[in-house]
């Protein structure tokens, strides 16, 4: 079975069972300050399970695309990735555990063919807040799944949320497959995760999460599930890793052909980083070095890198993305709309870390000069981690230089240097991007709803070839990036400020209306992210002036808004721009 057919497989096994299918959303995150990227299928719906009505009903499915970073030293083996398709399905206030592990246990059996007695699954243990997770095992045992391969395991393995320190969150319930059920005995996904792989996981949201502590009851329960198409289909395939599914042999092939050492984990890397580096350039993201665009660069710098080890020279990611566009632009049309854009900025990334790489040359030669002269026979870890954070220079490469002027490399100071570095990271990224979706405060929700005003202003302003591009709201301030080639002037700051002042002093009602598609884009309703929605949306109106498909939350009038100030506009990438504004 290939991808596409696992894909129509998965869908219409849910539209048969009554399931609205939605798109993929972005991979950017829209509104949603908490992460970079979409990270899950559950991510962009977070507003409907926490009770906000889908214009497409109380049973929703989709294939979403994700991107995670948070495990790239691990990519290269059989399970990690940083880019990969989540298949999901959900219940908002509709069908409850039972039926949700009956629809899952059904489609891995009945659809995909997996073997019941091969099949693990893992519930909540229950702890001093929350009772055991009994209803999920019995359920599990009703389908014939026995006792000793129900494994009752701690919030830390079977809880999902909240978010932040309150809001929804509540038991999960995990699907593993034996790998090896030849294995020895005895063994279980709580001792040996590299045997047994996680294939699904049924959230089960039940609960809010006071600030002292206490769970409450949930007025609407909402069931949040993700199965991984890339792991799934590796097993349906027969094949060890997704690596040698028809998602990744093209890819892989084409990296083997242009290295002379082509050694399986660097072609791997390559492989992974190359795909998940394509789709964020589809967003729109321009190599850089702070947000996603610092994700974009850190994919592409490794995949060159990891291309120098295994023999491959010169500029060889462009024609690699050409391969991801053909494998995927059926399913994400997106890419190939997008296919020259990424071409050229692969290649001027490219040329850039070449330059980046002579500099990091010269600096390493200048550290070991030094270090010679000095009667030193070490490079001690923190210079090698100096010579990556500063230039991107490969340790390995510094190593190789080193031991040919008769030098050794603390390797084990530079792990150390590299770890403490990335708990300093993600200590500053939880703290910066704090909120999220689920912290529907009334300061996100006024932000939120200007951020409709800009838009409007922006395309009567600039004209109408400006699109939004995405957005970042905290309860302090809102972050909006759109499509537009120049740099905007003071003339034109101060109209679109002006413009968007002007409709807050109106007192604008703020209405909204579900239609379908056809009657939005119809009614002239701006459709950027649409594509989530399904065939039904909500179409949002403010006044006369802004007609825009959303999800909300919004206020009831502009006059709630207060005063509308930019306090910044910005380059993030080849064409689009960037406002940071405040409401006072």
């Amino acid at each position: 079975m290939n991808v596409q057919t696992f894909r129509r497989l998965f869908l219409d096994y849910f539209r048969a069972h009554g399931h609205a299918i939605i798109g993929s959303a972005r991979l950017i995150p829209d509104h949603d300050p908490s992460a970079l990227f979409t990270t899950a299928g559950m991510h962009p719906l977070v507003p409907f399970l926490l009770g906000e009505p889908h214009p497409a009903g109380r049973r929703l499915a989709n294939c979403q695309k994700c991107l995670r970073t948070n495990d790239i030293a691990e990519v290269g083996d059989d399970v990690h990735l940083t880019f990969f398709e989540m298949l999901g399905n959900w219940s908002l206030g509709d069908y409850w555990k039972a039926e949700s592990i009956q629809f899952s246990y059904r489609f891995l059996t009945e659809r995909m063919g997996l073997e019941p007695d091969r099949l693990y699954i893992t519930c909540f243990a229950g702890d001093d807040t929350a009772l055991r997770d009994d209803e999920a095992a019995e359920a599990w045992q009703a389908l014939g799944i026995l006792n000793e391969r129900i494994i009752f395991l701690p919030k830390a393995d079977n809880w999902w949320g909240p978010v932040g320190a309150t809001g929804p969150c509540g038991p999960d319930t995990e699907m593993f497959y034996d790998m090896n059920p030849d294995g020895p005995k005895g063994e279980s996904p709580a001792t040996n995760p590299k045997r047994f792989w996680e294939v699904w996981n049924n959230v089960f949201m039940q609960y809010d999460q006071q600030a002292d502590g206490r769970l409450e009851r949930l007025p609407m329960q909402a069931v949040d599930t993700g199965l991984g198409l890339d792991r799934a289909l590796a097993i349906l395939q027969g094949v060890p890793s997704p690596y040698e599914t028809d998602l990744f042999a093209p890819i892989v092939e084409s990296i083997r052909s242009l290295a002379s050492d082509p050694q399986p984990f660097a072609v791997r890397v390559i492989a992974d980083h190359i795909r998940a580096a394509t789709f964020v350039l589809a967003e729109g993201i321009r190599p850089g070095n702070v947000d996603q665009p610092y994700v974009a660069r850190r994919l592409i710098r490794r995949a060159i890198r990891y291309g120098r080890t295994i023999g491959i020279a010169g500029h060889f990611l462009p024609d690699l993305a050409g391969t991801v566009v053909d494998l995927f632009a059926e399913a994400y049309p997106e890419l190939e709309q997008q296919r020259q854009q990424i071409a050229t900025a692969l290649d001027e990334e490219e040329s850039r870390f070449q330059r980046t790489l002579v500099h990091g040359e010269r600096a390493c030669a200048r550290i070991i000069e030094r270090r010679q002269q000095e009667g030193q026979t070490t490079l001690a870890g923190e210079e090698v981690f100096h010579l990556y954070e500063t230039y991107g220079f490969p340790a390995e490469l510094t190593q190789e230089l080193a031991e040919q002027e008769g030098l050794a490399v603390d390797l084990a100071g530079f792990q150390t240097a590299y770890a403490e570095h990335q708990a300093q990271s993600q200590q500053a990224a939880a703290g910066r991007f704090r909120g999220g979706l689920a912290e529907r405060r009334p300061e996100t929700t006024r932000y939120h709803t200007a951020t409709h005003l800009l838009h409007e202003a922006l395309r009567r302003v600039l004209g109408p070839h400006v699109e939004q591009r995405g957005s970042n709201i905290t309860v302090e301030r809102m972050r909006f990036d759109f499509a537009h080639e120049a740099k905007l002037s003071d003339e034109e700051i101060h109209a679109v400020e002006t413009l968007v002042n002007e409709q807050i002093e109106r007192d604008l009602p703020v209405t909204w209306n579900e239609m379908s598609l056809e009657e939005a884009r119809e009614s002239g309703a701006i459709g950027l992210f649409e594509e989530r929605y399904g065939e039904r949306v909500k179409v949002y109106t403010i006044g006369d002036f802004s007609k825009e498909i959303c999800g909300g939350p919004h206020v009831e009038q502009t006059g709630e808004l207060g005063r509308f100030q930019i306090t910044k506009e910005e380059a993030v990438g080849a064409g689009v721009r960037r406002i940071r504004a405040v409401l006072r």
